[in-house]
């Protein structure tokens, strides 16, 4: 992960890859509807369980970014609008083209071209509501945290108890919304005040970090904790089936807070308890990492596709420990396209970035 400054941070790229992996694996083995394998069920309590309910890979996306931001700007004062001009130039250009090809594809499908136009001239309002394509709604989410990063960063070096008070007004929130509509899931897991709690843990967590830093015991102790917890979330029916979609359960008032605690310490902890090499391994979930924008945006187009034609005409999948490899060595076979991607659609755009630390 090579910030504007040129620094990189190899450590920080391999959770991005493990997130992108999450996201991919959830995708691949479950498709739309749970097919090839099915929502049922489930692998014996492992961290397996976190890619069996593989959307836990957007709360460390979030996370992540959080604590990226974090270590960023830690001290530095920094020109915003060259922040949020840097930041439209990394996730624009890609999304753009993923809007634009949405578009051709209703006008062919539909076989008129005014089906394309309805179709992008509804896409502006997705910097407001989480409505873009191929996962475009988590990039709204992220968009609006770096419209609150400036207070964030405020409270963090005048009044650090506003962060924490900013999780409890969003938990409140959420149990709130969930008093009134009995269910908060949506909420939870798509919007800002679902998401909030993520990003300020990730802030949060790099600043304590020389609580986590080399403590090996707790980094388990909090792996165990949350695999254990996602064990139960999944055997409960998980993301779709607790009992339905969406779900009553009042779990979702606070899993987007459990989940951000859970990824920030662990971050933290492999971020600065390590001296991250560049073996064959490490390189390979670095450029995962560095594709994983990439990826995480395109995988749409063959996920679905390729996880069906493979169960029908290869071999059966709808076990999860056969699919599970199967996908990953998918994901692998998407590598070329996020380099592709990377080349010479988003490179281009990423060499107009400024420098927004001041000096």
């Amino acid at each position: 992960m090579k910030a504007t400054s040129g620094e990189h941070y190899i450590a920080l790229d391999h959770v991005r890859a493990l997130a992108a992996m999450l996201v991919f694996v959830w995708h691949f083995t479950h498709g739309h509807q749970g097919s090839p394998v099915s929502f049922e069920g489930g692998p014996v309590w492992s961290p397996l369980v976190l890619f069996d309910e593989g959307h836990v890979g957007v709360a460390l996306f979030m996370t992540l970014s959080g604590y990226l931001f974090a270590k960023l700007l830690d001290g530095k004062r920094v020109s915003y609008p060259l922040f949020f001009w840097n930041r439209l130039l990394r996730l624009m250009p890609l999304l753009l083209l993923v809007m634009a090809i949405n578009a051709a594809r209703e006008a062919l499908v539909s076989h008129d071209i005014w089906a394309a136009y309805e179709y992008l001239r509804a896409l502006p309002g997705g910097f407001i509501w989480p409505t873009w394509p191929n996962g475009g709604w988590s990039i709204t989410i992220e968009l609006h945290f770096y419209l609150l990063l400036p207070l964030l960063l405020y409270c963090l070096r005048r009044w650090y108890q506003g962060l924490g008070l900013l999780l409890v007004l969003a938990i409140l929130f959420r149990a709130g919304i969930h008093y009134w509509t009995g269910e908060v899931q949506h909420l939870a897991y798509g919007t800002i005040f679902g998401r909030i709690d993520q990003f300020v843990l990730g802030i949060i967590a790099f600043h304590g970090r020389s609580h986590l830093i080399g403590y090996h015991g707790r980094a388990v102790a909090i792996a165990v904790a949350f695999v254990t917890l996602y064990w139960w979330f999944d055997h409960q029916g998980g993301f779709y089936l607790q009992p339905s979609y969406p779900s009553p359960s009042r779990l979702w008032i606070v899993l987007p807070t459990l989940e951000g605690a859970a990824f920030a310490g662990l971050i933290a902890w492999y971020d600065g308890s390590f001296s991250h090499g560049d073996g064959p391994l490490s390189k390979m979930f670095s450029l995962l990492g560095e594709y994983s924008y990439s990826i995480y945006l395109l995988h749409f187009y063959f996920v679905f596709t390729v996880a069906q034609w493979i169960h029908v005409n290869v071999l059966d999948i709808s076990n999860f420990y056969v699919a599970l490899p199967v996908s990953l060595l998918a994901l692998v076979a998407m590598m070329p396209i996020g380099y592709l991607s990377m080349r010479f659609v988003e490179g281009p755009f990423l060499r107009l970035r400024r420098r927004y630390i001041r000096v």
